[in-house]
């Protein structure tokens, strides 16, 4: 079952608990997720970008849904950019999305913003909004500090757009970090006692398994993760074409179960997604999502 991200988030926030949002852009990915949100009972927020395979990634989505109708998902436009590209996710039947003018200063960003719901809340859509900016990992030491969101703004921003959710930067980094990740949990804690909508992590991908539940117990209720499921299914992928073994013991498991099915392009993602759907299960019980669907 598809629903709003609003009505899987409010519920989160009541029972102080995360949602995990993992992106997805293949059948195979939508398929583990799926299987992940059944196997764990738990809600799911499936995300992608509009670069990425947008309107395939919402037919993919749909057919899951049919297949898995106990499974409670949101199909998210994560990071929308162009007007038009959040308006071809409307048109795609996505529940939820996300317009990041986090770059833009803070009047730009509200008035884009509230564009974006009039017309995103008169679909019955939930809107997600960024207040500074999350970088990259790559850039983490350089950047870390300039992106971080100002508290004294959030409580406006929101009343202002009147957004669903609102993703804040208090010390994560898309992709691999190149440093170590230092969080400003007090700043966190101030943000959540000032807004009161649900709060988002970009970033969530190796920033430590400790920090994410302290997160969540200072005011987040949406992780977003990609690189900590993808990088270990790409690495399976390669290591079953190849006929080796790892440490990793979930790449392990899933080459035992492939093992002595033929090396080609048909079984190769499945051996992905299994390890994606692994690595996805263990952030969803690290959450305390399991059994909230």
């Amino acid at each position: 079952m598809i629903v709003t991200m609003d009505k899987i988030l409010k519920k989160a926030k009541n029972g102080r608990y995360g949602i995990a949002a993992p992106d997805a852009y293949s059948s195979t990915s939508v398929m583990a997720c799926f299987q992940a949100a059944v196997n764990q009972k738990a809600p799911l927020i499936i995300s992608c970008l509009g670069t990425t395979n947008m309107e395939e990634t919402a037919d993919i989505t749909r057919f899951y849904a049919k297949k898995y109708p106990e499974a409670v998902v949101a199909l998210h436009l994560d990071h929308g950019g162009a007007y038009e590209e959040i308006m071809t996710a409307l048109r795609n039947g996505y529940s939820s999305v996300m317009i990041d003018r986090s770059k833009l200063p803070f009047e730009e960003n509200v008035k884009e913003v509230k564009e974006v719901v009039r017309v995103a809340h008169a679909m019955g859509v939930s809107v997600e909004a960024e207040l500074g900016h999350v970088g990259t990992g790559i850039e983490y030491e350089k950047t870390r500090d300039s992106g971080l969101t100002h508290k004294d703004e959030a409580r406006q921003f929101v009343e202002e757009t009147e957004v669903d959710a609102l993703a804040v930067a208090v010390g994560t980094s898309h992709g691999v970090y190149k440093g170590t990740p230092r969080l400003e949990f007090t700043l966190l804690r101030e943000i959540a006692a000032l807004v009161n909508v649900p709060l988002v992590l970009h970033g969530g991908s190796g920033t430590g398994d400790e920090n994410l539940k302290k997160c969540i117990s200072c005011g987040i209720q949406k992780i977003n993760l990609f690189t900590d499921m993808a990088n270990p299914a790409g690495e399976a992928m390669a290591l079953y074409m190849r006929g080796e073994s790892s440490k990793d013991p979930d790449i392990a498991a899933a080459l035992e179960m492939f093992q002595g099915k033929k090396r080609n392009f048909y079984v190769a993602p499945m051996v992905g997604a299994e390890v994606y759907r692994r690595k996805l299960e263990h952030y969803i019980q690290l959450f305390g999502s399991s059994g909230k669907a």
